[in-house]
């Protein structure tokens, strides 16, 4: 598959904490993502990429135990080979992210802040707009 890397042990970060860091938000995403596979208002899709790429970086055995889960991997997989990102992710990224964008910036009084937040959201929309829908 091309998901697969043969030069993962120079991607797997060396410093023990960075690791476990990694490790202990790749989990928490694989269970927010897992949750919204029943859960409608909770994307699946991003939470399983963020997983994906922690665990590609702190441990390639929990990596490749995504990747390749018969459950899991194929909400992820279109987009590491490639293909692209399912519509129903692409929805779900870009609205949940405005949303809390938007609840941060009412709670954060700072301009500057605020400024720098929409600036994200604006880029983070143009990267997800401009990849690839996957056709399932």
């Amino acid at each position: 598959m091309a998901h697969g890397n043969s030069d993962e042990s120079s991607r797997t970060s060396r410093n023990r904490f960075v690791r476990y860091l990694l490790q202990g938000v790749g989990w928490l995403s694989v269970v927010l993502g897992v949750i919204g596979i029943f859960l409608p208002v909770l994307p699946t899709t991003p939470f399983l990429l963020l997983a994906a790429a922690c665990f590609a970086r702190s441990s390639p055995r929990f990596y490749h135990w995504l990747v390749d889960h018969p459950r899991l991997g194929p909400w992820i997989r279109g987009y590491l080979d490639g293909d692209g990102i399912p519509l129903k992710g692409k929805v779900y990224a870009i609205g949940l992210m405005w949303v809390s964008i938007g609840f941060s910036c009412w709670l954060v009084p700072m301009i500057w802040a605020r400024g720098l937040m929409l600036v994200s959201a604006v880029l983070v929309t143009v990267y997800i707009l401009r990849q690839k829908t996957l056709r399932r």
